[in-house]
């Protein structure tokens, strides 16, 4: 939910895919597709309602499908959404679906062509439901060692991260071929969120030494939608 990666780094990683490696066969677990959009300022809301009164309902009626997340940047206009999905399969069924809902949404929030990503999630954590306010801080990262960054982040840095104030949940969603991962910890509102960046970067700097991953990215957003409903994976 990508949750946009930084475009011109992972598409470089994205080339070394290949179709054998995407069938997904012997993968158990819950599974997201995110869509990016950069939107219009003037249009982020619009979107959201669109989204929210529109998408999701259609997408909940979907085989497999058990949620939806949306994350906002309205000083850039970067906007992401997340669908979840109890299996692979049912994900990539959804895919002609899914398709032309996502182009008018794309459409609703200025028309630019959206980025799309499915991932796994390999860690999921939350103490409680985010609050309407509630903000997320993402982290996208490139691992070389996928057993090591997922027990560095499930084992070393969940713990510390939900001693943070206004902490909720924390994710972690993995693109095994790509060799990227993405980490989103939800805060109750901006201040807090505001308040930990110094404490969650020496957290991240330490997490990524012990991992052996490169940092790619970290953004901060607005949670505008918050029904992913994806269950305990810590």
């Amino acid at each position: 939910m990508r949750p946009l990666a930084p475009r011109r780094k992972v598409e470089g990683y994205r080339r070394r895919r290949r179709d054998a490696a995407s069938t997904g066969e012997g993968v158990e677990g819950v599974f997201a597709r995110s869509t990016t959009v950069q939107a219009h300022q003037d249009t982020i809301d619009a979107g959201i309602a669109h989204l929210r009164d529109e998408v999701m309902p259609e997408l909940m009626e979907m085989p497999g499908c058990v949620g939806l997340s949306m994350l906002v940047d309205r000083d850039s206009g970067r906007c992401i959404a997340t669908s979840s999905w109890e299996s692979m399969e049912a994900m990539r069924d959804s895919a002609d679906r899914v398709r032309p809902l996502r182009d008018h949404a794309a459409e609703v929030m200025g028309g630019n062509r959206a980025q799309v990503d499915e991932w796994e999630i390999a860690v999921l954590h939350r103490t409680r439901p985010a609050p309407e306010g509630a903000c997320c801080r993402v982290t996208w990262t490139r691992f070389d060692q996928l057993d090591r960054a997922i027990d560095t982040y499930r084992m070393g840095l969940l713990p510390e991260l939900e001693r943070l104030d206004g902490f909720c949940s924390a994710s972690l969603m993995i693109d095994r071929e790509a060799g990227i991962a993405v980490s989103s910890v939800t805060y109750d509102n901006h201040a807090n969120m505001a308040s930990t960046r110094n404490r969650a970067d020496a957290l991240r700097s330490r997490g990524a030494e012990e991992a052996g991953v490169e940092i790619l990215e970290v953004a901060e957003f607005e949670l505008a939608l918050a029904h992913l409903r994806v269950p305990e994976m810590a």
